[in-house]
């Protein structure tokens, strides 16, 4: 159950109300009207509370569940306790993430801009924003329509931010320019130096970073996440890219659409991510390497060389999934022969 103190609910639905939020159908019509008063897990979900099942991991706990009402794919209707009414769903968890999300909507304040806020004199500041207090915005930057800068960011100068963003608590903002319905989180910072100099035993030789970060439309940039700005051409991160806690991004890096970067992963400069990419936790990748579209690398490996679109790695240094477990298939033997 959500805790009422830091999660505000919107009302009840009917199971008809939710399908159409969710793209989903109600098994049996005569259920249509049954009121749904809250979402909650399938070993906790009591009556007139909505849950789901999408991993069959957990089949046992749908088969127990109190639930009133569960989001099941077709296939898995079957297993349903009786009374639980049903909604079928290709695709569960979306369809739950939906109706979570029609329960619980993002707070959103009123656009307000508080007189504890810096807004340099020649910054631009869109209809319907909401400046919190400690923020900082520098010359010449732009805030798009109904924008939200929260407590203590910094907004550096020239600095452009899109329509309806959420730029987190004490997160920093230079060199860069912020696609629409963006959200940056809580102490990210998005544009510093790019980690470029020239070696020398008399001392390290800074290479100034002349490019930007730019970000573009509906892409998450997750809490303390750290990204370089070029250091010539432009650091890119495409749009609707989602990237998790701790990540570190280096100068120049490309990223495409629809990528989904997980915690502490680290991509060092020059690096190309083309489209739909999945990268999991702790990965690290060299620079200058090309990784194409809809590669699937898993969490801690670690990327030497270019990888061809489709393939799925593992390991350090990575290779094809199924490589990597004959390699360790094979060491368990050799341990036991040993």
């Amino acid at each position: 159950m959500a805790d009422p103190q830091f999660f505000k609910k919107s009302k009840s639905f009917t199971l008809a109300e939710l399908a159409e939020i969710a793209g989903a159908e109600v098994m049996d019509a005569a259920n249509a009207d049954y009121e749904v008063a809250d979402v909650a897990a399938l070993d906790q979900a009591g009556e007139n509370q909505i849950s789901f099942l999408d991993n069959v991991k957990y089949k046992e706990q749908f088969t127990h569940t109190k639930a009133g009402a569960c989001i099941i794919a077709p296939a898995l209707a079957e297993l349903a306790p009786d009374g639980v009414k049903l909604l079928v769903s290709k695709h569960p968890y979306k369809s739950y993430a939906k109706i979570a999300q029609a329960f619980y909507p993002d707070a959103k304040p009123e656009g307000y801009i508080s007189d504890k806020a810096f807004i340099h004199e020649s910054a631009e500041i869109g209809e319907g924003c909401t400046i919190e207090n400690g923020v900082h915005i520098s010359e010449g930057a732009v805030i798009g329509a109904q924008s939200w800068i929260e407590a203590g960011a910094y907004i550096g100068p020239s600095v452009q931010v899109g329509t309806g963003c959420r730029i987190g608590v004490n997160s920093t903002l230079s060199h860069c320019h912020i696609g629409d319905y963006s959200r940056i989180y809580t102490g990210a910072r998005i544009g510093q130096d790019g980690f470029g100099f020239a070696i020398d035993p008399t001392g390290h030789v800074k290479v100034p970073q002349l490019g930007r970060v730019i970000v573009e439309s509906h892409v998450e940039i997750g809490a303390n996440t750290t990204i370089d700005r070029g250091a010539g051409p432009d650091t890119v991160i495409g749009q609707g890219t989602w990237i998790d806690n701790l990540v570190q991004i280096g100068h120049n890096v490309k990223i495409g659409r629809g990528c989904v970067i997980v915690a502490q992963v680290g991509i060092s400069g020059s690096t190309v991510i083309e489209d739909f990419v999945a990268i999991g936790g702790q990965v690290g990748i060299a620079g200058h390497l090309n990784i194409g579209q809809g590669v699937r690398i898993a969490a801690q490996s670690g990327i030497m060389r270019n990888i061809e679109a489709g393939q799925e790695v593992m390991g350090s240094p990575a290779v094809p999934i199924k490589q990597f477990m004959k390699q360790v298939a094979m060491l368990k033997r050799l341990i036991k022969k040993g």
